[in-house]
């Protein structure tokens, strides 16, 4: 919610005549927080979302000092209404204020003890003259605050006489915007509907009055003199454009409301089919704050009405917008992909990762709806690479892989460290990393595991994505389960949105393997047998390293914390009898190395938790830990890889009549030979490259041979008899 947007134009379609909203709410006026995008006069600073709770689910969440959400009206305001709860708050303050200018604020009412985790109904009732309400988190000590179901009710009609001017069932508040369209040298006649909203007093109306730039262009046809007590008049306007484009004019109904005794419209005229192109286009992009994991862009302005945005990885732009769309924040121009439309001079790109080349291209507007008009010209390009990793110069200078205390030296450089919460993950995570733009202002993120891409509109709600943050070294692990409020728990580095009901819940609390013989797949991640015969389960290719590092990470950090030790367990469970194989993880490490988006992935949850993955930083550090029982490991990945071959090397049925199997777990077998126990080599074959051999020794002699297999990564050898 940090990033709304508010339209500039609400455009109703009536006899070519569209009415167009200041930023002002018209009474009564309310939001549930079901979208990012806050009504008209609705602005906020700070807020996030409670996506899960709620009155009605979704609920606005203050999590910070100062953290706030403004409305602002247009006339006398009735009874405020909203739904208020804390979470895990105490001794802050919570106000809700009320101004008449937007400057000076009163406390209406000062929350202390707001009710714990249940929304409850709260009404209040500002002064006449209020047309500012502000909610805002005053002082925060501890705890978060939820607000939800906001409204604000009309004010009880007076006797006096009130003005109210209305296009169709729309209500233009006064210095409102109303747009006209007519063809060039045609007359339209825009038709308004004066009210008075008065319960006694006739409203008395003196003069209507065009002025501003393009007047000539228009003309009062008929106004009406007085209005009666709540009844209702016409006073229609005649829009004859002499040329195309923009003709703008100002409606002055002077009247003798006490209040509103100017009520000024703006007339937003367009001849023809486009508002008029903008003459220029902004200039001096500048990037700023640029990192792994973000980057801002500011320009200064043309003079336009607002700006569309492009973005393309590694080459320019050749896209063009194309007049009468509007585009929004994702969608598709030519070979680029729109990263911001709107009146801002300054934009946030989303899914910016490491050492990555990316080219903008800017192009001033005028015209809402399909009158808009782009200056297609010379946009304004510019392009930036972001950083590299932002692991700081000599972040590791304390760390020797030949020193006996590598692995608590590891363990002393990543915990402590500031935790975050599990609850957060969504809007700190999701939002802010993980996801990426998509069509139609909607957003997608990827399951790590199977690669299903799941396309949402914000706010991100793991309930109706089907999503679920996905604890790569398993919560029943855990040497301290249940460890809901500890940091283990909590620790984003080893959290990542999946799919809940296929992948998540597919993989269990089973250790990660290769799979040989899979029982189920959901796109690309799998659940079977592996070379051993137990059940595992198998990430995509993509994320193989990643979720190693993860799960490597979380055994170095926590180990020794209160006396436990964070090796993988084995075995896992009393129906799961064996453990998570650190060797194949070992393996996925060094295979699937740290790509951009993990190495800024590593930074972003740097500046969250204030510690990194070493083994993002330097997968090598994998080699000198025995994750067995998070040890040091003197040898590294000589050791390592002697080991994992030698226990990966599997020979079945040991002894043998007939056939022989040869399996060396995730890898592949290059090469054997078949061996007597008087040096001759029987039986060989060399350039197979094939999982599992299946080898016909029914011409062997009873006795015992020596089985030497090759594979990518050296070889290994076990004995075997035959029968």
């Amino acid at each position: 919610m940090r990033t709304m947007r508010k339209s500039i134009f609400l455009v109703l379609l009536s006899a070519f005549a569209y009415s167009v909203s200041l930023a002002q709410a018209v009474l009564p006026t309310s939001w549930s927080f079901t979208t990012t995008t806050l009504p008209t006069g609705w602005t906020e600073s700070g807020t996030a979302f409670y996506t899960a709770s709620g009155n009605t689910p979704p609920a606005m969440k203050f999590d910070g000092t100062g953290d706030y959400l403004i409305i602002n009206f247009a006339s006398a305001p009735g009874a405020l209404t909203y739904y208020l709860a804390g979470n895990s708050f105490s001794g802050g303050t919570f106000t809700v204020e009320e101004s008449a200018d937007g400057t000076t604020y009163t406390a209406l009412h000062t929350h202390t003890t707001p009710p714990a985790g249940v929304y409850q109904m709260y009404t209040d009732n500002p002064n006449s003259l209020t047309r500012f309400i502000r909610f805002i988190y005053t002082n925060k000590v501890s705890g978060n605050i939820g607000l939800d179901d906001v409204g604000i009710a009309v004010g009880a009609a007076t006797p006096a006489q009130e003005i109210n001017v209305k296009y169709g069932s729309t209500t233009i508040v006064s210095g409102g915007t109303q747009l006209v369209n007519s063809p060039v040298s045609t007359m339209t006649p825009i038709v308004f509907t004066v009210e008075n909203l008065g319960t006694t007093n006739t409203l008395n109306i003196s003069s209507a009055v065009i002025s501003g730039a393009d007047a000539a262009d228009f003309s009062v046809a008929s106004f009406p003199s007085t209005v009666a007590a709540t009844a209702n008049q016409s006073l229609t306007v005649n829009f004859t454009p002499s040329v195309a484009g923009n003709r703008n004019a100002v409606l002055t109904i002077n009247n003798d409301d006490a209040d509103e005794a100017a009520y000024v419209i703006n007339l937003y005229g367009i001849g023809g089919n486009l508002a008029t192109e903008p003459a220029s286009q902004p200039t001096n992009l500048v990037f700023s704050n640029v990192k792994s994991y973000r980057l801002t862009a500011g320009f200064t302005p043309a003079t336009a009405e607002g700006y569309v945005v492009l973005r393309k990885k590694g080459s320019a732009i050749t896209g063009v917008p194309v007049d009468g769309t509007v585009y929004q924040r994702g969608d598709i121009v030519g070979d680029g992909q729109v990263v911001y439309s709107g009146t801002a001079t300054s934009f946030t790109p989303n899914n910016i990762v490491a050492s990555t080349g990316y080219y903008f291209a800017v192009y001033s507007y005028n015209g809402p709806g399909t009158y808009r008009n782009y200056n297609t010209t010379a946009p304004l390009t510019g392009n930036v690479t972001s950083s590299g990793s932002m692991m700081p110069a000599g972040y590791y200078s304390s760390i020797s892989t030949s020193s006996p205390t590598f692995v608590t030296d590891l363990h002393n450089l990543t915990n402590p460290h500031n935790m975050q919460f599990y609850s957060n993950y969504g809007p700190l995570m999701v939002a802010k990393f993980a996801s990426r733009d998509t069509t139609l202002n909607r957003r997608v993120v990827t399951c790590v595991y199977s690669g299903e891409n799941i396309i949402y509109t914000e706010p991100f709600d793991f309930t109706a994505t089907g999503t679920s943050r996905e604890h790569t070294y398993c919560h029943s692990w855990m040497p301290t389960y249940d460890a809901s409020a500890l940091p283990e728990y909590n620790d984003y580095h080893h959290l990542f949105p999946t799919n809940q009901n296929d992948a998540n819940a597919l993989r269990s609390n089973y250790p990660l393997g290769k799979v040989v013989t899979p029982t189920t797949t959901y796109l690309g991640c799998k659940f079977g047998f592996d070379a051993n015969g137990h059940k595992v389960f198998e990430p995509r290719d993509e994320h193989k390293g990643d979720a190693a590092r993860a799960m490597m990470y979380e055994a170095i950090c926590y180990t020794t914390v209160s006396g436990n030790n964070w090796g993988f367990p084995n075995p896992i469970s009393g129906s799961i009898p064996y453990g998570q194989d650190q060797a194949i993880l070992k393996q996925w490490n060094l295979q699937d190395l740290p790509d951009s988006w993990e190495i800024s992935r590593n930074d972003y949850i740097d500046s969250l938790q204030q510690n990194r993955n070493p083994f993002v930083d330097n997968p090598n550090f994998a080699c000198f830990v025995n994750f067995t029982n998070v040890s040091y490991e003197s040898l590294g990945c000589t050791a390592d890889v002697e080991e994992a071959l030698l226990n990966g090397f599997v020979l079945y049925p040991n002894p043998s009549t007939n056939t022989l199997y040869m399996n060396v777990d995730a890898t592949t077998i290059t090469g054997y030979e078949i061996i007597s126990m008087d040096g001759k080599v029987v039986k060989s074959a060399d350039a197979i490259n094939q999982v599992l051999i299946e080898l016909n020794i029914q011409d062997l002699k009873t006795g015992s041979y020596l089985v030497k297999v090759r594979t990518p990564y050296g070889t290994t050898q076990k004995t075997i008899v035959k029968n």
